[in-house]
């Protein structure tokens, strides 16, 4: 996975010194980074490819937003569009006349995406109905929601819009960081409540007003220089019931209770990736790819898969009695969630999985980097 940040000039010095104590060390040591051997594929688990569809390049922070049997995709040059997940058939197209930072949200009716000229644009059934400029960067999917769409940007600050309209109904803003990351962060409704990641802690806002019923912090900040201490939380969460849980960009994995507001349990954790869950476990991918799964009650490990390290995976995403991560090279690999065992693999085209697969009217849908759409079904 590529990661990129949005950073004051100062911040870039050290950005700079960073990355090139990073690149001396990986030259001293190439063999750790060398990706683990494949097996022979387990074939374990029927499954088939379905359908293929095509848009164009992928090289944002994508977010495939799941609405019944319906899911919506964009990509960099401008064009989303909603697909029938049961049957690949596209639903509608469009294009929203520049190239995309941050979608797609979608409640079905309305869907929401963010041009790289910072502009939020609202479609109907494919048809723009409005946009509004907004004042800051944006990387994460707009939520549409009770007939609003509420933004999260780069400067921490949170926005309400009318869904219909386009009229702006508040705005929250926190102290913004020199340093932020550019991937989708975390925004999601929870019951009566907005859940936002706002640095390394979640907090709950009236979507009504826009006030700040509580905040619960996953990870705080440390170090010395803004790349130390920053501590981001990103997307995908995985929320089961009231409880949401959430990644810190290489920090921690933590569980809050978004009913009451109470942190349930923290633990350190290395990656830039967001997680998915069910009732009993988490799972997420570390910066090495190991692959673990953590009990939702406690947070201590279940178990951890080291079959695919250094293979660039992508956030991984539970289908059945699997769970399912894309690589570097556009495999997607099913492991078992009871213990992490290899089930069975399939190819996309050759190019990687861009963001976590999404599962939709019993079909897996995948997205790569070159813009092709993959549905897979269990035989």
């Amino acid at each position: 996975m590529k990661l990129d940040f949005l950073l004051t000039p100062a911040a870039k010095v050290a950005l700079g010194a960073l990355l090139l104590a990073s690149l001396v060390s990986c030259s001293s040591g190439p063999d750790k980074l060398k990706p683990t051997e494949l097996a022979p594929n387990a074939g374990l688990l029927g499954v088939r490819l379905a359908w293929t569809s095509k848009m164009g390049p992928v090289d944002f922070a994508l977010s495939v937003k799941v609405n019944g049997h319906e899911v919506a995709l964009a990509s960099s040059d401008g064009s989303v569009a909603a697909f029938d997940a049961g049957s690949g058939a596209a639903l509608w197209r469009t294009h929203v006349g520049g190239q995309i930072a941050a979608g797609v949200g979608s409640d079905g009716h309305f869907a929401a995406v963010v041009t790289r000229a910072n502009e939020l644009v609202v479609l109907e059934s494919g048809r723009e109905i409005w946009r509004q400029k907004l004042s800051a960067q944006s990387f994460t999917a707009p939520l549409v929601a009770g007939a609003r769409v509420f933004v999260l940007a780069a400067d921490r600050s949170v926005t309400a819009f009318d869904g219909r309209s386009g009229r702006k109904l508040w705005s929250q803003q926190r102290p913004g960081e020199s340093l932020v990351l550019r991937q989708a962060g975390v925004l999601l409704a929870v019951g009566d409540t907005l859940v936002v990641g706002l640095s390394g802690r979640l907090v709950g806002i009236n979507p009504a007003n826009g006030s700040v019923r509580w905040e619960a912090p996953i990870a705080s900040p440390r170090g010395t220089n803004d790349i130390e201490r920053l501590v981001d939380l990103v997307g995908p969460v995985s929320r089961a019931g009231d409880v949401v849980c959430a990644r810190a960009f290489q920090a921690a994995l933590g569980c809050v209770n978004a009913a009451r507001g109470n942190l349930l349990w923290t633990k350190p954790a290395l990656s830039a990736l967001g997680v998915a869950g069910d009732d009993n476990q988490v799972f997420g991918v570390e910066s090495d790819d190991k692959i673990v799964a953590w009990r939702r009650s406690d947070g201590e490990r279940a178990w951890v898969s080291e079959l695919l390290l250094y293979h660039g995976l992508s956030a991984p995403v539970v289908v059945g009695r699997s769970v399912v991560v894309g690589d570097g090279k556009g495999l997607v690999h099913w492991l078992s969630r009871a213990d992490g065992s290899a089930l069975t693999r399939l190819a996309t085209d050759n190019s990687a999985i861009q963001t976590a697969p999404v599962v939709a009217a019993g079909t897996l849908v995948v997205v790569t980097r070159n813009g092709g759409i993959f549905g897979f079904k269990p035989d």
